[in-house]
């Protein structure tokens, strides 16, 4: 069973909670803590991202194309569609010898609230760039030309590119790829379900790949050092995946997914986590979960948990921006 994560206060009373599910492991999936079901299965949405840029690695797409740490950090993103993040779009496609046509991601406003006011009172003009997903979908398009394949339907589970990336989420995640189950993403691609105690082991072995095949470990030290190198085009301005990989020094990564999804690989440390919000709220409600996870490992300096109090204790405000209560969390990440 989900637990209660976070409360939501107006005044003395919890007018509202969030239930969910946590779990971190090692990288040879020992659980080290949990709370809820740490066989909740769910799908990885965007938090995938990491681990499906390793098919660009595999695929040779990095080396033809020179992509640096910027647009390899913006293939693992979900990026609020800034001009610096539409400059380095541009840039890929251009070495790809694409266009925006070539995008089948669809064309939709920025993901960040302050960022989607901004395009309003611009009258921003949509196109596929605009698309958090456009940086992932330019390093399929160029595993795609690298392999030989189509670039028509490259979206379709069928296509030879999404069973390339099944079969790399599979070994990464230590699931079998019938155990897998598909849907289709915002954005079109498939997207995968597992239990999120995979989704952690996935992750723990992103940041702590020594064990790897030698392509897949060098692939997963230069995504994690690229997203560390990069922070900006994880998600962008003032957003959490940017800040907490700003913040911690080196130590991790983590991206977040829709529908309350939000997994972290922790280097040295030999940890990966996963957190899922039942009811899908990643507005308010994994931010906070996700921090408190952190400080309950006991990963982040005092000064890192600084740096990040911001997002562990977020206040909520009436009309006129006064505060009148917190979204905070209410559980402990138990040790197993």
């Amino acid at each position: 069973m989900s637990e209660v994560l976070i409360n939501v206060t107006r005044g003395p009373v919890v007018e509202s909670m969030h239930r969910g599910d946590a779990v971190a492991v090692d990288n040879t999936g020992k659980i080290l803590y949990q709370i809820g079901d740490p066989y909740k299965v769910t799908y990885l949405r965007s938090s995938a991202k990491p681990l499906q840029t390793i098919n660009v690695f595999l695929s040779g797409a990095v080396d033809k194309y020179k992509f640096d740490d910027s647009e390899i950090s913006i293939m693992c993103a979900s990026h609020y569609c800034e001009d610096f993040h539409l400059k380095v779009i541009d840039s890929m496609l251009e070495k790809l010898g694409l266009n925006l046509n070539n995008l089948d991601c669809g064309s939709i406003y920025s993901i960040s609230p302050k960022h989607y006011e901004r395009q309003l009172k611009e009258n921003h003009v949509l196109t596929q760039a605009n698309n958090d997903c456009s940086g992932k979908h330019c390093g399929m398009l160029a595993s795609c030309l690298v392999k030989g394949y189509s670039l028509e339907n490259y979206t379709k589970f069928e296509h030879e590119l999404q069973k390339d990336i099944l079969n790399s989420l599979s070994y990464m995640c230590e699931i079998e790829p019938e155990k897998i189950s598909i849907g289709v993403d915002g954005c079109t691609v498939p997207v995968h379900a597992m239990p999120i105690y995979n989704m952690a082991l996935g992750f723990a072995k992103l940041a702590n790949p020594e064990n790897l095949d030698s392509d897949y470990k060098a692939a997963c030290e230069r995504i994690f050092d690229a997203m560390n190198n990069s922070p900006e085009m994880v998600s962008g301005t003032d957003g959490f995946c940017t800040e907490l990989i700003r913040h911690t020094n080196g130590k991790l990564i983590g991206k977040l997914g829709a529908e309350g999804i939000y997994c972290i690989g922790i280097k040295g440390k030999n940890i990966g986590l996963a957190v899922k919000i039942e009811d899908g709220n990643y507005s308010r409600a994994i931010n906070p979960a996700v921090t408190k996870c952190l400080e309950d490992m006991q990963v982040l300096e005092p000064s890192e948990l600084e740096n990040l109090k911001s997002f562990s204790k977020v206040p909520n405000y009436n009309n006129k921006n006064e505060v009148i209560g917190y979204i905070e969390p209410c559980f402990e990440f138990n040790k197993i």
